[in-house]
C-alpha cells in the first residue's frame, strides 16, 4: 500500500527523521542529502520511507535524478522545521537550568587547527565542564571554511584570519609565517628570505569560492613595490597546497606551526619576517552566540586565554 493512500500512520515520526527530511527537502537528491549528514544512500531512503509511512503520506515522488516534493510534502516540510526548532529551544531552556551544555556541538576546523595545542586545550576544558556534549569535529577546506559557518552546517570553527564581515571571533594565538619551498630550491639553505628572493616564484592559487581578499592579504599580494604575485596551480586543501610545493610547482605560505604538522619528504620551511604574523581564530556566527552549545565553548576558550 502507497504511504499515501493509508489512513494514517501508526507510530510518531522521530526526530532525526524530520531532520533528514528537511535535509532532502533542501538537496532534492537523495545521493546529495544522503552525503551531507554522512550517511550510506539507502540508508538514508529507508529513513525517509519510514518518515511516510509513519505519517501515512507520500512526500516525495521519486524519479530520475532527483525528487520532487509533493503537496503534502511541501506543507509538512514548514511543520517538520517548527517540530525541529521547537525542540531545540526546549533543549536551550533545560541546558540553561541543568548549567551544563548537552547535545552535539558541530565544529570545523580548518585542516589540522583543532590539533593545535592552543585547541586542544580549548577541547579539553569543553569536555571537562561539560561532559554530556558531543563535540563532532569536521575537516574544513580552504572552499568551505567560511560557507559552513554561513549556512549553519557547523556551530563554529577553527580558522585562521582575517575573517570575512558578519563572522564573529576570538582571537587564541598568534605565530609568526614561514615559506615554504622545495627542498632542492637556491633560497632553501638560507636561514630567512625576503619577499624580493621570492619575486620571480609562482604562489598556490586559490578555488574562485575563497574570498580574493583573504588570499591576497596572507600572500601579500601585490608586494610593497607594486608587483603583483604570479599565482600557480589551484588547491583547495593545506595537503594539495604543501603537494603542489613537492612537485616543484609552486611556493606557498604558512603558519610556522607547519614545520611540525605538515614536516614532508621534498619540502623546506624558511624565515620570511616581511610575511608578518599568523592569527588562530575561534569563529562563530552572531545568531549562534548565545546557543548552549556555542556559550560553553566560548568559556571554554576565554578560559584557556586567561590560564595562558
Amino acid at each position: 500500500m502507497s504511504p499515501g493512500r493509508g489512513t494514517g500512520g501508526t507510530r510518531e515520526p522521530s526526530l532525526h527523521q524530520l531532520r533528514l527530511y528537511l535535509v532532502l527537502a533542501q538537496e532534492l537528491h537523495f545521493g546529495r542529502a544522503a552525503a551531507r549528514v554522512y550517511v550510506t544512500q539507502p540508508t538514508f531512503s529507508q529513513q525517509i520511507r519510514s518518515l511516510e509511512q509513519r505519517l501515512g503520506v507520500t512526500l516525495v515522488e521519486r524519479g530520475g535524478r532527483g525528487v520532487r516534493l509533493t503537496a503534502a510534502g511541501q506543507a509538512l516540510a514548514e511543520e517538520a522545521r517548527s517540530v525541529v526548532d521547537a525542540m531545540a529551544r526546549l533543549r536551550q531552556t533545560a541546558d540553561r537550568h541543568v548549567g551544563t551544555a548537552r547535545g552535539r556541538l558541530r565544529l570545523g576546523s580548518l585542516g589540522a587547527e583543532a590539533a593545535m595545542p592552543h585547541a586542544q586545550t580549548v577541547l579539553a576544558h569543553l569536555r571537562d565542564r561539560h561532559p554530556d556534549l558531543e563535540i563532532e569535529v569536521r575537516n574544513l577546506t580552504f572552499v568551505d571554511m567560511f560557507s559552513t559557518l554561513l549556512t549553519g552546517e557547523v556551530d563554529a570553527a577553527f580558522l585562521r584570519g582575517p575573517l570575512p564581515g558578519g563572522i564573529q571571533s576570538l582571537h587564541l594565538h598568534t605565530e609568526t609565517r614561514v615559506v615554504c619551498l622545495p627542498a632542492d630550491d637556491p633560497l632553501a639553505g638560507r636561514d630567512t628570505v625576503t619577499l624580493a628572493h621570492l619575486a620571480d616564484r609562482a604562489v598556490v592559487d586559490m578555488p574562485s569560492e575563497v574570498p580574493r581578499a583573504w588570499w591576497d592579504h596572507l600572500t601579500v599580494n601585490p608586494r610593497p613595490d607594486g608587483t603583483p604575485v604570479r599565482f600557480g596551480p589551484v588547491v583547495r586543501d593545506t595537503e594539495a597546497m604543501v603537494l603542489a610545493v613537492t612537485q616543484k610547482q609552486a611556493i606557498t605560505f604558512l603558519p610556522s606551526a607547519a614545520r611540525h604538522l605538515y614536516p614532508r619528504a621534498g619540502i623546506t620551511y624558511v624565515d620570511c619576517s616581511e610575511l608578518g604574523v599568523s592569527t588562530a581564530e575561534l569563529a562563530w556566527l552572531p545568531d549562534n552566540r548565545d546557543s548552549p552549545a556555542v556559550t560553553a565553548l566560548r568559556e571554554a576558550a576565554h578560559r584557556t586565554l586567561r590560564q595562558a
